[in-house]
Order: structure tokens, then C-alpha cells, then sequence
């Protein structure tokens, strides 16, 4: 269902927007990467306009119309009405010389098909007897009913959409022609493929644009006055209405746009709240002028709409008469093939994403689901994945990076650029006999620390790294490191205690002085007693010598 819109995978980026911006959520996450559910999608075209990298394509069909072109039949244009306000300043008759100069056979405006549609509703409001009827033109909002509000699909109308309408009109006219719906809407090259034999190709503004461009035609600013026609006012909100007579007695006239409130209608038609009313709905906002594929460059709404209204006119086309059978419409129910996970497994998704008390549940939309529950339902279905909620992710990494905070045995203190202290972590406060953390946060670092160091820091860009340092009021020798995350712009500052070392070290080089005094006393007491002894020997020696030397004389003398 969805193979009229393609994704880049290169290009995305897992930012969610796609998700909240869908408003059916028919879109799953996985391997980081979005994937369109096509069974679910409604062909709003939201997140081709929402995307932010250009992840999301329409398929092209200009190859196709080439080569219809180039077929030898008649290859003729149904032009939407919102061509006015997409081509500022260019009248039908302008636009069909540009198209006719790339080729097609003739040209006619949609809003032909559109006379005919209101026709049929004007006649269904009289002479059938319903109680809602839901209009259906927009082919996103028949997709939304049949997919999701199925009890709504005996109120949708089963009638064409004015582009059936007239491409079918056309054929009967000239039986061997081929149509090409030109318009701004990605759905309705859905709806051309679905209901085969009506509608041959659909084209977006943008791809006429690069048609119009390669061939270096460029359609010419004149409004003609020519088939004034109030079915122009179709691609405005509340226009289907402004065409109608609006005499079927006892019915409300309501117009709707935007998906979300058309669900909250289709809610309350739902329930039984909603009766003898005609609505006109358009995913939309704004109707087809406000259309995902109208030219990026202007969105004025106000601009745009003066632009159909002043190109209007209060008559209708003249069409030939239709029967009700000729234009019938059949929708039927497009079942879902994702069922609705149990309570137990929703719950243990939620404790899983970190959610065990209504508390924990922030609803805060970052993953795109309008509720944590909305998000756990979307991952049991594989739709979605556990890393897509932020708080999660973030209470995580917190959780982490607190966890090693906490308990690194070093000080740990963070300051901005004002040298206020940020952060600060249990060792450091230990450190510096600080009770808690909230008497120094928000404060100036002068408070607690020299701050010259991380002024030094800050103000050069270089770190320093296993200073040491004597934090003489607290008694304490560290080794500091400095570093400036110019990302962040904070200066982190880590100090180790070494006083235990420095200590120990001191004790060591003193037990070291003592020893090497007490050697340096026995060493020079012994040198003092070698000396006395040998002192004493010569003196001994002396004494010994003389003695014998006078015993050698007498022996002489005998």
C-alpha cells in the first residue's frame, strides 16, 4: 500500500520526527533505520514533508508518462484545482500550453469530475435515506476510515473522488484516451494504481516541475476568466460544501481537515455522538492546497486560498448527467496484521523501558508515541524499539556515568566557565571535609580550592596532568589533572589523594637519615676505637723495642 513512498536509508537518522509527526504511527524502527508499514499507512505524505534529511520519497512517475506520451494515444491531463495556488499567477489556459508543448493531447481541469461528485452528494443527502454521510474525495481519509475506523465505512460516501470522476468521464468522451491526474497529493497515486483502468498515471507538482524544466518550458503568468467554476473551490477547506446546495432538510454541513481531527471525529461518530450530518473531510490541513507535495518555497495558506477563491466562480461546469451506478465507489475493511499484545506483555516491555509506577511514565513524545504505553505496545509489535525512548536512554547513561562518579575513589569536581563548581562527587567532598554536595554547588571553586589552576586551564587550553599539589588547608597532598571540554565548556578536575604515599614516602626517607646517621656513628666510633688501638699497639711496640733493645745492650756488655 505504501510502495508510493521509498526511504533513503542513508539518510536516516533515527531523529523519530517521522513517528510524531505520523499520525497513525505507520512507522517501525529497526537497525535504526525507519520502514513504512504499508498495510497501516494512510498516504498523508507527512513525513515527506516532515523529514528533515530528505529520507522519504515519492516514487516517480514521470518515467511512465514519457512513456505514455510516447505511446501514439491520446494522452490527456485532469488538472487539479490547486494548480492556482501552486503556480502563482498562471490561469488554466496558461497551463495547458505548457503541457500541451510537452506532449500531452489536451488538458481539463479536475474540478469537472468535482461538479459531478457534488452532484451526487447533493442528490444522496435527498433521496437516500442516511443517517452520515463522510465525503470521499480524499483518498488518505478513505484509508484512514477503511484501516482504522472501520464502523465508519457505511457513512463514507460510495462515490468516485472528483479525479475517478473525471478521468472516467474523459474516457467516455474519447474511448482510446489515456489520463494523467496532475495534482498535489502522494495518495492519489495510490488510489490511480488500486482502482485500475481509471486513472493511467498520477503526477506531483514537483515531478511536472522537472518535466517542465528538462524540456525548458515554463508556463506563463495570465489569469484567463475564462469557465469560471465554483468547483474550483474544492482543494480549500470547506470547499465541497461551498459547491453544494445544502437544502436536504434536517442535515449539518461540517468541514474538517487535518488527520487528527478527523479521528477525533470519526471517534465520536464512533460512539454514537454524531447524527444527520454531511462532513467533509480532508487529511490535510488547509485541504489539497495545503497538500505534502504543493511547492516547498511558499506555504501560505491565506495567500493560497485567495488564490482559488479570486479564480472561482459561482456557476458550476456543465456536465452531463451521471447515474448513481456509473460513479459508485465500493470501500471495504483493509485489516491490520498486528494484534494487540496482552497486558502482561505490555508490562514487561514497560519495566524494560525503566517504567514500574505511573511516575515513571513522562508521556514526554520524544520517541514519537503519544504515551510510554502507546510506545510499549509499538515495540510488542515489533514497531518500535527500547533504545527509541529518550528519557531511558538518558536515565541510563546517567545511571552509568553516576555509578562510576560515585564510586572512583578519586575527587571529582566540575566547574563552567565561571568557575562555579557543577558537580561534585563523595571522594572529594571527603577530601575537603565537605558535609554535602548542595553546600558548594552553584559556588564559586575560591571557596573550596586554589582556583588558579583551572583559571590557567581555561583561559591556555592545555590540561595538566599528575600535578602535585599541597592542599595546605585540608592537609593533604594530590596528584591534579585539569582538563577543559571546549564542547561542554566545563573544566573537570581530578585529584588523587596521595598523602598515604607522600607519608610513607617521607617515613621511609626518615627511617633512611637515621639509619645512615647511626652507620656514620658506628662507623666513625669504630675508626676511633681502631685508632686508640692502634694508638695504644704503637705505643706498646714503643715501649717493647726500647725494652729489648736495652736487654740486647747488657747481653752485649756480658
Amino acid at each position: 500500500m505504501a510502495s508510493c513512498l521509498t526511504l533513503k536509508k542513508s539518510n536516516c537518522k533515527s531523529c523519530f520526527r517521522c513517528v510524531r509527526k505520523c499520525p497513525v504511527k505507520a512507522i517501525r524502527f529497526s537497525g535504526n533505520q525507519a520502514h513504512i508499514i504499508g498495510n497501516e499507512c494512510i498516504l498523508c505524505g507527512n513525513c515527506v514533508v516532515q523529514c528533515p534529511q530528505n529520507a522519504k520519497e515519492i516514487a516517480d512517475s514521470t518515467e511512465k508518462v514519457k512513456v505514455l506520451l510516447q505511446s501514439g494515444d491520446p494522452v490527456i491531463v485532469s488538472l487539479a484545482p490547486s494548480f492556482i495556488a501552486n503556480y502563482e499567477g498562471v490561469g488554466i489556459e496558461s497551463m495547458k500550453k505548457a503541457l500541451l508543448a510537452l506532449g500531452f493531447s489536451d488538458v481539463e481541469e479536475t474540478a469537472i469530475g468535482a461538479t459531478i461528485v457534488k452532484k451526487e452528494y447533493d442528490r444522496m443527502l435527498k433521496e437516500d435515506d442516511r443517517d452520515i454521510i463522510i465525503s470521499s474525495c480524499c483518498h488518505s481519509i478513505n484509508l484512514l476510515i477503511q484501516k482504522k475506523y472501520p464502523a465508519c465505512l457505511e457513512y463514507l460516501a460510495d462515490v468516485m473522488s472528483p479525479m475517478q470522476a473525471h478521468c472516467q468521464d474523459i474516457k467516455k468522451r474519447i474511448p482510446d484516451a489515456k489520463t494523467v491526474f496532475i495534482g498535489p497529493c502522494v495518495a492519489k497515486k495510490d488510489e490511480a494504481e488500486y482502482y485500475e483502468g481509471i486513472v493511467d498515471a498520477v503526477l506531483t507538482f514537483e515531478e511536472l516541475d522537472k518535466m517542465l524544466t528538462e524540456a525548458g518550458i515554463s508556463p506563463v503568468a495570465q489569469i484567463d476568466s475564462q469557465n469560471e467554476s465554483r468547483a474550483r473551490f474544492f482543494p480549500t477547506t470547506g470547499g465541497v460544501l461551498k459547491t453544494m446546495a445544502k437544502d436536504a432538510p434536517g442535515y449539518t454541513y461540517i468541514a474538517i481537515d487535518g488527520v487528527e481531527n478527523c479521528m477525533a471525529a470519526l471517534a465520536d461518530i464512533e460512539s454514537g455522538k454524531v447524527h444527520k450530518c454531511f462532513i467533509e473531510m480532508s487529511a490535510c490541513v488547509g485541504s489539497c492546497i495545503g497538500g505534502p507535495v504543493m511547492n516547498k518555497s511558499h506555504k501560505s495558506p491565506i495567500h493560497d486560498y485567495l488564490a482559488v477563491a479570486e479564480y472561482a466562480g459561482e456557476e458550476d461546469f456543465p456536465v452531463e448527467s451521471t447515474s448513481p451506478a456509473e460513479i459508485r465507489k465500493v470501500f471495504s475493511y483493509i485489516e491490520h496484521k498486528l494484534p494487540l499484545p496482552s497486558e502482561s506483555e505490555i508490562m514487561a516491555v514497560m519495566r524494560q523501558m525503566g517504567k514500574f509506577r505511573p511516575s515513571d511514565e513522562l508521556n514526554c513524545g520524544s520517541c514519537g508515541y503519544n504515551s510510554c504505553r502507546d510506545k510499549a505496545i509499538a515495540i510488542c509489535q515489533g514497531k518500535a524499539e527500547i533504545s527509541m525512548c529518550l528519557p531511558f536512554l538518558k536515565d541510563k547513561a546517567e545511571s552509568f556515568s553516576d555509578t562510576i562518579v560515585k564510586n572512583t575513589p578519586n575527587a571529582l569536581i566540575v566547574l563552567n566557565e565561571d568557575l562555579e563548581v557543577q558537580q561534585i562527587n563523595a571522594a572529594a567532598r571527603k577530601l575537603m571535609n565537605i558535609r554535602s554536595a548542595s553546600d558548594v554547588l552553584g559556588e564559586q571553586v575560591i571557596r573550596i580550592l586554589d582556583p588558579t589552576v583551572f583559571a590557567t586551564v581555561k583561559q591556555t587550553g592545555r590540561s595538566v596532568r599528575d600535578q602535585r599539589v599541597y592542599l595546605a588547608e585540608y592537609k593533604k597532598y594530590v596528584e591534579q589533572t585539569v582538563v577543559y571540554d571546549k564542547d561542554s565548556r566545563m573544566l573537570v578536575g581530578i585529584m588523587r589523594d596521595i598523602t598515604d604515599e607522600v607519608l610513607d614516602l617521607e617515613k621511609k626517607e626518615s627511617i633512611s637519615r637515621q639509619t645512615v646517621e647511626v652507620a656514620d656513628k658506628v662507623v666513625e666510633k669504630q675508626m676511633r676505637i681502631v685508632q686508640e688501638i692502634a694508638s695504644l699497639l704503637g705505643e706498646t711496640a714503643a715501649e717493647t723495642k726500647i725494652a729489648l733493645t736495652k736487654l740486647k745492650e747488657s747481653i752485649s756488655d756480658e
